[in-house]
């Protein structure tokens, strides 16, 4: 596990040496990470939301059939059908501590649906700030090998350009270089 924990070590050492000299694209990848936990974030807050209806659907059916045993209740006392209002308390009693379970699950689902929503907020804030410095940097930052003040005086744009090609296999080539030797020490 040695040799694992130590090129994993050295590929995370040189990748945050990379995004310090780029720090453009270390912005890029906040802005995907702060993107991503936007996306769990509304699933989260749909899944809570989802599960809150249905407790409040099931409080509401739990609370109905309480009244009706309270009404049973109230029946048979008042036929003096005792025989009856034992068992009906027992039901109603069991269906009491039924209704307060899922209140108090209604709670806990309530709190964290509330926590979830401010998560969100707060990721769309920290976004917005990451956008913003993306923006201040200037054009030059915006790309990793920037070499022209001004890109529009540079008349050759054509994307299939061979000596273009020539030089980006060619710093392909030192950087496998590197990085195989940087290993092999």
């Amino acid at each position: 596990m040695g040799l694992f924990d130590d090129m994993s070590q050295f590929l995370e050492q040189r990748l945050d040496d990379f995004l310090k000299r780029h720090p453009y694209l270390e912005l890029q990848a906040l802005e995907e990470q702060l993107r991503e936990q936007a996306v769990k974030t509304q699933q989260l807050i749909q899944s809570l939301q989802a599960k809150e209806q249905q407790l409040q659907n099931s409080v509401l059916l739990i609370a109905a059939e309480i009244k009706r045993w309270h009404e049973r209740i109230a029946k048979a006392e008042r036929a003096g059908r005792f025989d009856l209002v034992k068992p009906a308390r027992e039901r109603e009693a069991a269906l009491l501590r039924q209704g307060n379970q899922m209140w108090g699950q209604l709670a806990s689902v309530k709190q964290h649906l509330t926590q979830a929503q401010q998560l969100y907020q707060q990721t769309q804030h920290k976004h917005q700030e990451i956008q913003r410095k993306i923006a201040q940097m200037p054009r030059s930052a915006h790309t990793p090998a920037s070499g022209w003040e001004n890109p529009a005086s540079y008349t050759n744009s054509d994307p299939l350009d061979p000596v273009e090609a020539q030089f980006r296999e060619w710093e392909i080539a030192q950087d496998l270089q590197n990085l195989k030797r940087d290993l092999e020490q």
